[in-house]
């Protein structure tokens, strides 16, 4: 394999910061180990996250109202990278002009629609549009998303899951050849550990959870969109038969999910612990994951639990339900506010000898669909790209 030489672009990579960051650090190791020449075009880096053969290009902090930033971000990266005369330039997010565009979050066009769907009455969701018509930036970065897409460039898109390659058609009519399914993956490496059990045992009893006892485990950040409200609605409708918890690790501040625990009477079924820079060991004294999300393109913290053997709860909003396998490792609920629909997915999954299936089920979806299989497709694109600029006249 010829060493390719790759620019990555993205605003911020501190991989403890959210889903597309993670991922991009396991991808830059990934290259790096291969012997590819990795360029990252960022305004802040974790550096003990990346490969140390990784070349920095530090951007400036774009300045300005929140409207403009993705605009002065995207020009500061286009004139950056093109003295560099890389092989493949990539772009994650509100970027345009580069030779490959992967948006991890998926369409803003699609985010913002799904954004709606997180209040439950019509005349919620009938503010939160008038809102959005009137907020400049949503404005602004509906324009960013035509010039990324529809512009005069004609990059490789690369869907990161079948319902985002669905919204580039709804939202933007992009055409089903600019389109490839490239479904995301994690590094699953970053979940080994010989010493699992014992770290088990060890984070359990710091929650103070008897082995015996079946734990949830939700890890988000923003709690409105990922669903904590609807689980902690439908959790209030699982019968108290079943003795369960469900620990939250993401953002710090909860108070107000906490008292809607307390007023549904639930509190005692919660544990909530903060934020985590690495959850790991969250995930290994955890029995199944629960993310009733609106909107997630292809969740990693899905991907992440498959890759722990757990069981899956989720919604058809999360392209990572693509990747549960069939018969499903978990269970896929319309819609998050079907409380009803999503207790009885909780109370299916407490059920010992079916999440015992589950598990097996997590454990073969997370084997047919590896870090290792989504590395090498890409590395393909790649090299096709590469290809196809050294040909005459490119």
């Amino acid at each position: 394999m010829t060493p390719l030489d790759v620019a990555l672009c993205y605003e911020s990579v501190v991989p403890s910061k959210g889903g597309a960051e993670t991922y991009l650090g396991d991808l830059s190791r990934r290259l790096a180990a291969d012997g590819h020449r990795v360029h990252l075009y960022a305004c802040r880096w974790d550096e003990t996250r990346l490969p140390a053969e990784t070349v920095f290009h530090r951007l400036p902090p774009p300045g300005g109202p929140r409207w403009l930033r993705p605009w002065r971000f995207a020009e500061s990266v286009l004139a950056a990278t093109a003295a560099g005369h890389h092989d493949v330039t990539v772009g994650f997010d509100k970027t345009y002009g580069q030779d490959v565009l992967y948006p991890q979050g998926g369409l803003h066009a699609a985010s913002q629609w799904h954004n709606r769907l997180k209040f439950g009455s019509r005349l919620g969701r009938l503010a939160g549009d008038l809102g959005k018509f009137f907020d400049p930036a949503a404005r602004s970065f509906a324009r960013l998303e035509r010039r990324q897409y529809l512009g005069p460039d004609r990059p490789v898109i690369l869907a990161i899951s079948r319902m985002v390659a669905g919204h580039f058609k709804r939202f933007l009519d992009v055409p089903a050849d600019r389109l490839r399914v490239l479904h995301a993956a994690i590094d699953p490496g970053r979940f080994a550990a010989p010493d699992r059990a014992e770290r088990r045992a060890a984070e359990r009893a710091a929650w103070g959870v008897a082995d015996g006892v079946p734990v949830g485990l939700m890890v988000a950040m923003n709690y409105r969109l990922k669903g904590l409200a609807p689980l902690i609605e439908a959790v209030a409708r699982v019968p108290r038969k079943w003795d369960f918890r469900i620990a939250i690790v993401g953002h710090p501040t909860d108070r107000a999910y906490r008292r809607l625990a307390a007023r549904r009477g639930v509190a005692d079924r919660f544990l909530f612990l903060g934020f985590r820079r690495d959850p790991k060991d969250a995930y290994f004294a955890a029995d199944f994951l629960v993310h009733p999300t609106f909107y997630d393109p292809c969740s990693l913290v899905a991907l992440e639990a498959l890759a722990c053997g757990l069981p899956v709860v989720t919604t058809r909003y999360n392209g990572a339900s693509e990747r549960l396998g069939d018969p499903p490792a978990g269970a896929v609920v319309r819609d998050p506010h079907d409380a009803a629909g999503l207790a009885k997915a909780i109370e299916d999954v407490l059920h010992p000898a079916h999440r015992a299936r589950l598990a097996e089920r997590a454990t073969a979806a997370a084997a047919a669909w590896t870090f290792e299989d989504h590395y090498r497709t890409l590395v393909g694109v790649f090299e096709q790209v590469r290809d196809r600029k050294r040909l005459p006249g490119s």
